[in-house]
């Protein structure tokens, strides 16, 4: 069971639904759309799955290793599987978060985020390089407790798929109830916006009650239009740059850097500097709360 892979039977839905979602754009919203930051974003899908392809079958060998060692011997069952997906979910939310937070693990998720554009052919600007963070050490705690690493599979392709159709602006807003559990088109606009207001916000994948438990939650305003990309844009749409930018900057910061901060280029939050010639999103957050006046509070809406 653990050989199906809900994600390739899914390609043939995500490309209908970038063909309509293109219609739409012409009639409703063109600039929605740019040739080629598409076929960079398709360029992205398209290197990713090779990665998967090429280091997906080792990790899995090493999850089997690992489950050898479980506490419990949880079943293949409906129930086994919601709990799965439920937990898998959470461990999401803290890879993506420490994404975010750690430039090591930045380097390769600022792919993702590469795109000035928010369709859904951004959400196939997945990593190549997800192998170097080691961030498959995160689902390790769910091999112990005893979910087999083929359940655990299942489970990150269906949040994978859950997560393409949120990638987009033909949608406004899902119904109030909606809203409020899971993540939505609305919540993840915010997360990949720059506007200092939405920086390192919503990191849910499919339920948005993480990003309400653990303080990173903001609702989507409608005064103020949203800026997409990254804090400093790439300026190009070469690939192997795009792919790989984040990583040279890392090599390069850490070369010139004392050596009593070479770490903090890799460890630190994206943005931090020995010297302060840069700034993180905390810092450019804190700087517009404070020209606002305190701002936004975030939490349950």
């Amino acid at each position: 069971m653990h050989d199906f892979s809900p994600t390739e039977l899914a390609v043939p839905g995500f490309v209908a639904l970038v063909l309509i979602e293109m219609v739409w754009a012409w009639r409703k919203r063109p600039e929605s759309y740019e040739p080629k930051d598409t076929l960079t974003s398709l360029a992205f899908g398209l290197g990713s799955t090779v990665a998967g392809l090429l280091f997906g079958g080792l990790f899995f060998a090493l999850f089997l290793w690992v489950w050898q060692f479980r506490l419990f011997d949880i079943e293949w069952s409906w129930w086994a599987f919601a709990l799965c997906f439920v937990l898998d979910d959470l461990k999401y939310y803290w890879v993506h978060r420490f994404g975010h937070r750690v430039r090591w693990f930045w380097a390769s998720h600022v792919n993702h985020h590469s795109s000035q554009h928010y369709n859904l052919s951004t959400a196939l600007r997945q990593t190549w390089t997800g192998f170097l963070t080691l961030g498959f050490a995160f689902a390790l705690p769910l091999v112990l407790i005893g979910f087999h690493p083929g359940m655990i599979a299942l489970a990150g392709g269906f949040n994978l798929i859950y997560q393409f159709w949120i990638h987009t602006e033909a949608i406004d807003k899902m119904p109030r109830w909606f809203e409020a559990v899971m993540n939505t088109p609305s919540h993840h606009r915010v997360h990949h916006a720059t506007n200092p207001r939405y920086l390192d916000r919503n990191y849910a994948g499919v339920f948005i009650v993480w990003d309400k438990m653990f303080g990173t939650f903001e609702l989507e305003v409608k005064d103020e239009k949203i800026r997409y990309g990254i804090v400093k844009q790439l300026g190009s749409f070469n690939l192997l740059w795009a792919v790989f930018h984040e990583w040279i900057g890392i090599a390069q910061d850490m070369w010139r850097a004392p050596w009593g901060s070479k770490l903090g280029y890799l460890l630190r939050e994206p943005g931090w500097t020995h010297d302060g010639s840069r700034e993180t999103s905390d810092q450019i957050r804190a700087a517009w709360l404070e020209r606002q006046g305190g701002g936004p509070k975030t939490g349950f809406k």
